[in-house]
């Protein structure tokens, strides 16, 4: 499989080139230059196929033929080391649980597996890759856990100081060997602004090879497809029309979610969950796409004001406002409605949500006042004990320590604090 860049003004590129690279030559994101689709018999077997059986035929077009097949059965298997259960709330409503991974938090699959792509790439390879990702929350651990110990790469994690949850500071902070953590006096969109500077410095380029592990990267965007497929195998008996609601931020997630549909997944419809920073749900209202600042909020890891992905989105939907609007609806909601939206949960379904997946809820909930015969699923993207502070305010009950919280707690955090681009590539170059 070959990829193009989304600007249209650089040479195409292998899968191994773009995972590498992470962005191209001409600043554009890389994108398949094919989707297959699965066929109807896949979907039809689909009760017969295994996790990894379904992941496996779903990925590999878009790696074959650079990653032999047994080699990329052992990297699917790896991957998908944890359940991805769903829990159904009411006859309208379920959710999809992707926190039972190591860092407890959604983007586990995309780490794990671009971790385990780039370590094949480099294992004959004595030339160091330098992995550099800015998050706003739950992307930096999934990344340094992914990568720790991975030979020839060094991971550097940008941070906004005072932005992300104490438990996810602890997960980027703590671990040491090859991973780094840089707190930057700014926001999330200053530390992406960040990283995608470095990787147009020449000076900084002709020195180091940087890749990133953003949903920016093609080995970090197309694995997260997978649960969608599999929330599908468990419902489509149950259900017909099924909908996704998806909390959205960097738009990776539920881009990867509507090219699992562009394989054939079976599924009516896709909500766009924004918190307050909503430029998609203000474009899909206007036609107009205009970035702005982003604003902190509860749901720390959606605190994005220009979201990357949405490019890949409307190249799915080849630029056509019409077809996008006709698959994907969008609301966005304030933090008191988020946490009523936690409270809610909890009082009627017993359910412990965190903020990220309660803005999914409401969406569901939103959708469903027009389309009352859906079914609709909405991401539980992170593990409530991840929010701790906001969660326990919320619905005022004590939360245990899950067993991968636990391990990162009360760990000593190092952190060197930067404020501006030349202090991260100070850094980089020393």
């Amino acid at each position: 499989m070959n990829y193009y860049s989304l600007n249209k003004q650089a040479p195409d590129s292998t899968f191994e080139n773009a995972v590498v690279k992470g962005l191209a030559p001409d600043k554009g994101l890389y994108f398949p230059e094919s989707i297959t689709p699965l066929g109807d018999d896949f979907f039809k077997n689909i009760d017969n196929l295994s996790n990894t059986d379904i992941a496996f035929e779903a990925i590999k077009q878009f790696v074959s033929p650079e990653i032999p097949e047994d080699v990329l059965k052992t990297i699917v298997e790896e991957t998908l080391s944890f359940d991805f259960p769903v829990v159904q709330l009411n006859k309208n409503i379920s959710t999809l649980e992707l926190f039972h991974g190591p860092t407890m938090a959604f983007k586990d699959v995309g780490a794990r597996f671009m971790a385990r792509c780039l370590g094949y790439f480099n294992k004959d390879n004595d030339n160091e890759v330098t992995v550099l990702v800015a998050t706003s929350g739950d992307t930096g651990g999934a990344v340094a856990n992914g990568f720790l110990g991975v030979k020839g790469v060094n991971v550097v994690i940008l941070y906004p100081s005072g932005k992300v949850s104490d438990i996810q500071e602890n997960q980027l902070t703590t671990l040491g060997q090859n991973i780094r953590a840089l707190e930057v006096n700014g926001t999330f969109d200053d530390c992406q602004a960040m990283v995608k500077t470095a990787f147009l410095d020449e000076e900084l380029t002709s020195q180091m090879q940087l890749t990133s592990a953003n949903s920016i990267n093609v080995a970090r965007w197309l694995p997260q497809l997978f649960y969608f497929i599999f929330a599908y195998k468990h419902l489509h008996i149950k259900y017909n029309d099924i909908v996704f609601s998806v909390p959205s931020g960097n738009f990776g997630n539920v881009c990867a979610g509507m090219m699992a549909q562009q394989l054939g997944l079976p599924i009516k419809h896709f909500i766009a969950s924004n918190n307050v920073n909503n430029v998609v749900t203000r474009y899909l209202q206007s036609q107009l796409y205009e970035p702005k600042p982003s604003i902190q909020t509860i749901s720390n890891a959606m605190d994005v004001g220009a979201p990357s992905n949405f490019i890949r989105i409307q190249e799915i939907y080849k630029n056509q406002f019409d077809s996008l609007k006709e698959n994907v609806s969008s609301y966005s909601f304030t933090d008191e409605e988020t946490k009523a939206a936690m409270l809610e949960m909890y009082n009627e379904f017993n359910y412990v949500a965190d903020p990220h997946g309660a803005v999914g809820y409401l969406g569901s909930k939103a959708y469903l006042k027009e389309n009352p015969d859906a079914h609709c699923v909405f991401l539980e993207t992170a593990h409530p004990t991840k929010f701790l502070d906001v969660v326990e305010e919320v619905i005022k009950e004590k939360q245990p320590l899950p067993k991968q919280i636990q391990e990162v707690m009360g760990k000593e955090k190092v952190s060197t604090v930067i404020s501006n681009y030349e202090g991260l590539k100070t850094f980089l170059l020393n």
